[in-house]
């Protein structure tokens, strides 16, 4: 039974914390693109671009920003308006009237001072931007998407004083009555932006771009969590990327493309469709048609963070894109339902201790006392079994020829005894979704993102980077093995120790936080039976009987 036990845990943890870095190991996971490299590092300016930025110097200068209500003639260059508030950077081209940048300014893409702000914008290739116009008329959409737009708008600064804030981008044809008005309407405070597209002298349905890659700031095959576009239709989430172009239509809820830590969705009010297009194998593109045409498209915008309480305020079901159940290739419920009551805990205890390193060493410490009497059941149930291994060798050797008696005997000789045999392994199995749930919040919060805990720790969410977190843990699990009660022969005690070493390796590439969770676990296990053989655990009396021959 036993060694059935240790070879399930084996393939199990093998699973759940093997995955990712197997498949990076032999080569199967794809490596990333030159695009995500390249977007993850500041790129030096081109002389292309020198050239373009002297000219633009030399350039007679036109107003981008309009007051609001005069009659200035529109632009003919191409320039930018920005919106800064404390949380976001965020520029507006007057050509297309599309988003050309959105920075998060309390994220960055490293630890290191100096890091650039997080850029949600796709800056690879020429794609669809954000809140850019769909037509089925080619000519057309060349036409209102590098169209030159006026732009107006009645704020400078969103802050406490002035906490809301509106854009309008208005593009007018000049030998057509087509008309397209697009009025954004930014807030202090909020990374939600709400969007009215309005249309005069198109005939033919429009759809609003979610744009390209827009919020995918790092496109990794992770452990946990899907990357690339997701939608919600009805009740039902949707989180694939197509082979080459899909269209779903229904009550569409909200279009979104994400990573592990950031997304940007479009919760739309009126479409009918959502359009999903895979541009290449790391790009994909999202969009949101409306059925009537020259009805204006109501949109709500949300390009930043995946914090759980500002998702869940939406009331769009958004959290859901965390996903706290994850579990061997699937969603469970039961994994989420105990993954939120632990992510609770942990930021109340972060809000005391202001370090998620402590937070989650006081978390484990709450989380091994509360399954404390079931790890002492396990405990006592593995030293009886211990202490049994004589008789049940005895009986083993009498009836080796008799499989049924042999069972038989046995079940006698646990029932004689009150010892369970499944007793060692059935805490374990309970304590199971509480250990994968905390995996989760560890591996998918954004809170843990950049958190540092001391010294060399910086990030937990990273690897250790002199890898002493994961080489203090596989010591632990060897102590830990070495005092457990176990029924198998010195030989296969041996042959366990290649677990620790096994568990090493594969920790050395996991997040900080997750190695502090396993190595403060296992110096509490120790502790906890250190104490229990020497102050709590009697042994019973059939022990230093005879083995029975009989």
């Amino acid at each position: 039974m036993e060694k059935r036990v240790i070879i399930f845990l084996i393939l199990s943890l093998g699973i759940l914390l093997g995955y990712e870095y197997l498949l990076k190991e032999m080569g199967w996971a794809p490596q990333p693109s030159q695009e995500t490299e390249r977007r993850t590092q500041p790129s030096a300016p081109s002389k292309t671009t020198a050239t373009a930025a002297e000219t633009a110097k030399d350039a007679p200068k036109v107003p981008a920003v309009r007051p609001t209500g005069s009659q200035t003639p529109a632009p003919e260059h191409e320039q930018a308006v920005e919106i800064v508030s404390d949380l976001y950077r965020v520029k507006l081209s007057n050509q297309g009237g599309v988003v050309t940048s959105w920075e998060l300014l309390k994220y960055r893409l490293t630890p290191e001072a100096g890091s650039p702000p997080v850029q949600l914008i796709y800056k690879e290739g020429q794609f669809a931007k954000p809140l850019a116009l769909h037509v089925d008329d080619a000519a057309l959409a060349k036409r209102v998407n590098g169209g030159i737009y006026e732009i107006e708008r009645d704020f400078d600064r969103l802050d406490a004083a002035h906490p809301t804030g509106r854009v309008t981008l208005t593009y007018r044809a000049q030998d057509s009555p087509v008309r397209v008005q697009k009025q954004l309407t930014f807030h202090h405070n909020s990374y939600l932006v709400e969007a009215t597209v309005t249309t005069e002298g198109i005939a033919i349905p429009v759809g609003l771009a979610l744009g390209t890659n827009f919020g995918i700031v790092e496109w990794t095959e992770g452990l946990i969590g899907l990357v690339g576009p997701a939608t919600r239709i009805a009740d039902k989430v949707e989180k694939d990327l197509p082979d080459t172009e899909q269209e779903s239509k229904g009550d569409i809820k909200w279009v979104a493309l994400q990573d592990k830590y950031f997304l940007s969705v479009m919760i739309p009010t009126g479409a009918t469709s959502a359009w999903i297009k895979k541009e290449t194998d790391r790009v994909a593109t999202a969009q949101v048609r409306f059925p009537a045409p020259g009805k204006p498209l109501s949109v709500k915008l949300y390009a930043g963070p995946k914090e759980y309480e500002t998702l869940k305020s939406l009331d769009a079901g958004l959290e859901d894109t965390i996903d706290f159940g994850w579990f061997i290739f699937g969603s469970w419920d039961i994994v989420k339902a105990v993954a939120k009551p632990l992510f609770v805990v942990l930021r109340f205890l972060h809000d005391y201790t202001q370090n998620y390193g402590v937070a989650i060493v006081l978390l484990t410490v709450g989380i091994k006392l509360l399954f404390a009497p079931l790890q002492y059941k396990s405990y006592k149930s593995m030293k009886e079994m211990q202490l049994l291994q004589p008789k049940v060798l005895a009986l083993q050797t009498k009836y080796k020829d008799d499989r049924d008696r042999l069972n038989r005997e046995l079940i006698k000789l646990y029932r004689d005894h009150k010892v369970n045999p499944v007793g060692g392994c059935l805490p374990m199995v309970l304590q199971m979704p509480v250990f994968v749930a905390l995996f989760n919040v560890l591996y998918m919060t954004i809170e843990l993102r950049q958190a540092p805990l001391a010294l060399w720790i910086n990030d937990l969410s990273s690897p250790d980077p002199y890898y002493v977190l994961p080489i203090l843990m596989g010591v632990t699990m060897v102590i830990q093995q070495k005092i457990t009660p176990s029924t198998m022969d010195p030989a296969q005690a041996k042959i366990m120790l290649i677990l620790p070493a096994f568990m090493t390796l594969l920790f050395l590439n996991f997040a900080s936080g997750l190695v502090l969770y396993w190595f403060t676990n296992n110096l509490l296990t120790i502790g906890q039976q250190v104490l229990t053989d020497r102050y709590i655990y009697r042994q019973p009396t059939f022990a230093t009987s005879a083995p029975s021959e009989s």
